[in-house]
């Protein structure tokens, strides 16, 4: 971009303007596009990955179960046991599920934030520039 002059005419500093402000705004564009393919590409590899070990977790899971509810048999009937099991199971898939909740609240809104802070700061320059 080149540098505006004092004693330039206002008139020559809009027709620059208007020149400079669609390339300014496309390039705004590709850096946004960029920056979520980039984030985007991230949180499926992540996704991926946090499913296959869900998938594992959840026969361990199943097998510590089954565990005890044995144990407990031991002590108690074996219907109690597995009811006892299945509650605290139920109650710690509850809170996982608020904690889950929690988290995705804090990852939206996934705005391009380099991008939006590059426009703020071009807007600012014009607004400089034409004051």
């Amino acid at each position: 971009m080149s540098t505006a002059h004092p004693d330039e005419p206002i008139g020559a500093v809009v027709h620059r303007l208007s020149e400079q402000i669609p390339e300014l705004v496309r390039s705004e564009m590709r850096l946004a596009q960029a920056e979520l393919a980039e984030k985007g590409k991230h949180a499926g590899v992540g996704v991926g990955l946090f499913g296959g070990a869900g998938v594992l977790a959840l026969y361990g899971v199943g097998g510590l179960l089954i565990t005890a509810a044995i144990a407990l048999d031991l002590v108690m009937p074996l219907w109690l046991a597995a009811l006892i099991v299945s509650v605290v199971v139920l109650a710690a898939a509850g809170i996982a599920a608020l904690m889950g909740k929690k988290q995705v609240s804090a990852a939206t809104p996934a705005a391009p934030e380099r991008a939006v802070a590059g426009v703020k700061q071009d807007v600012e320059a014009v607004k400089g520039h034409t004051a």
